[in-house]
């Protein structure tokens, strides 16, 4: 080989999956870095994210990569070039790695006041919860929320939001009592055991649920609908299925009820809607009225157990992984 023979592309290291399965699928390795086509960026990545539907493409179930695969659906870094710090969502993955490509348009810049930790937990998660509340929810001042998994990535910030946007009475929904004390910390007026026998009850006190935010399903959703007041609106988000959530005409005209669905990827097509989302969350931010819970900071050989603890539902907030550092190189 000569001086000018290719050499291929410079090596980052990144969490691998080769087949599709349990956590224990992963391998920290040393891999060839993307390349930038037409409308894409690099990015030399900071942090990166941890999102449940992680878990589901790790198994195969939802957007199956082909393998071997870097999963990932958010980070944020410097862009290659000008050296702008800047956050992206990845529709494809690469996240756990520490260059990752992401398409110029789903990619936001970074404002001065905003560390790298807290853009990258509200861009994807507070994109969906804003988007969900007022897009489609469109959450009115004075209406009753009713937010399930409140102590997770979206939850939490939909609790925020909901009464930041003027949420007459939010309650937020989660499983153990250390979830609820940290969902009563977020300012909800209450919060009640997402397994409890009298869940449907408990939510209809006080007139109902104007507004009953949805990312669980099964029991849950349907106490929810349950507990609806009338004109009230059931909003999924994330796709699921199941008999639970299967509702006829007349189940819905005799409460006069709405059922909505909610993807973030019809915020992410519209440029300006989704510059104009992420402003407004990063300005919150800045000014104090809206932060993301971060639960935990791994290192790249540790995405293989922050996916079983958010498996696990153990995690409060956001889980990211420092692609800069792994644990074997410490010890």
């Amino acid at each position: 080989m000569t001086d000018t023979d290719d050499v291929g592309p410079p090596g980052m290291r990144a969490a691998v999956i080769h087949r599709y399965g349990g956590p224990e699928e992963f391998r920290t390795e040393t891999v060839p870095e993307p390349a930038a086509g037409p409308g894409q960026v690099l990015i030399d990545v900071t942090l990166a994210g941890l999102n449940y539907a992680d878990l589901h493409c790790r198994e195969g179930e939802y957007q199956r990569n082909p393998l071997p695969a870097v999963l990932g659906a958010d980070v944020v870094g410097r862009r290659r070039g000008d050296g702008r710090r800047v956050v992206a969502l990845l529709r494809s993955g690469g996240g756990y790695a520490q260059v990752a490509c992401a398409d110029e348009a789903f990619t936001v810049e970074v404002p001065d006041g905003v560390g790298d930790e807290q853009a990258l937990a509200l861009l994807e998660q507070g994109a969906t919860a804003y988007g969900a509340l007022t897009l489609l929810g469109r959450l009115r001042p004075g209406d009753r929320v009713a937010v399930t998994a409140a102590a997770g990535g979206v939850g939490h910030l939909a609790v925020q939001l909901a009464r930041e946007l003027g949420a007459g009475r939010v309650v937020g929904l989660a499983s153990t009592e250390v979830k609820r004390e940290f969902v009563r910390s977020l300012g909800a007026d209450a919060a009640l055991d997402s397994a409890g026998p009298d869940l449907a009850a408990r939510l209809g006190e006080s007139g109902g649920v104007d507004l009953f935010v949805d990312s669980v399903g099964g029991e849950v959703l349907r106490s929810g609908l349950a507990a609806l007041a009338p004109f009230g609106r059931l909003l999924c988000v994330g796709a699921r299925g199941g008999p639970e959530e299967s509702f006829t005409v007349d189940e819905l005209a005799g409460g006069s009820a709405g059922v909505l669905g909610f993807w973030l990827q019809h915020v992410l097509d519209d440029r300006v809607l989704f510059t104009g989302v992420a402003g407004r969350l990063f300005g919150l931010a800045r000014e104090g009225r809206l932060a993301a819970r971060i639960d935990r900071v791994v290192p790249l050989d540790g995405v293989a157990g922050a996916h079983r603890a958010l498996g696990a539902r153990e995690t409060m907030g956001k889980v990211l992984v420092d692609v800069r550092r792994e644990a074997r190189e410490e010890n």
